[in-house]
């Protein structure tokens, strides 16, 4: 059996993983260098903290804009492939028949067994929906952009944290190993 009916069930959680981790080491790295740079500077740590919070803030907007657009494209393009493929089943009923067949074969099931099971599916209406199993695309769980955005967005702060959190907590003398080192 074949493992992209599952992948398809879990894209959008797939897809918040990878803008949370995205997100959190974007926030690490641009806000360590942005308060490395200021306290090389030798600002104060007012300066230095309140830079580092705007870098949080622009960081984190800049991380769900990117993200949401990012995946409302691929929403986009996953909606208008399975529109295409409707299209194309009422068009060319026998030749995605055929498919669905070869499909089936590969599967294991002999070709009259494959071809029995592809025109049921094709009577009663099922046929697109067996084939969104097949193209992985599951037209219930489309990629979410806000909950990417937000992922990105919250990871974006979490990472930033760590080296404010450095510069916050740190003695002068040792912030810039410190928050290097974090």
């Amino acid at each position: 059996m074949s493992d992209t009916p599952h992948i398809a069930t879990s894209n959008n959680q797939l897809n918040k993983l990878r803008a949370s981790v995205l997100g959190a080491n974007d926030g690490i790295v641009s806000t360590a260098g942005l308060v490395l740079g200021v306290t090389g500077a030798a600002a104060s740590k007012e300066t230095i903290l309140l830079a580092g919070f705007a870098g949080l803030v622009a960081g984190a907007i800049s991380m769900a804009a990117g993200e949401f657009v990012s995946v409302s494209s691929q929403r986009d393009s996953e909606k208008a492939f399975l529109n295409r493929t409707k299209s194309q089943i009422k068009k060319e009923h026998a030749s995605e028949l055929d498919e669905l067949v070869e499909i089936y074969t590969a599967k294991g099931l002999s070709d009259s067994t494959a071809l029995q099971a592809a025109k049921e599916l094709q009577q009663n209406g099922t046929l697109m929906v067996e084939l969104e199993k097949e193209l992985g695309i599951d037209p219930d769980d489309l990629s979410n952009p806000w909950s990417a955005a937000i992922a990105s967005a919250t990871s974006f702060v979490i990472g930033a944290a760590v080296p404010l959190a450095a510069i916050a907590l740190a003695p002068a003398d040792l912030q810039l190993p410190i928050t290097a080192g974090a």
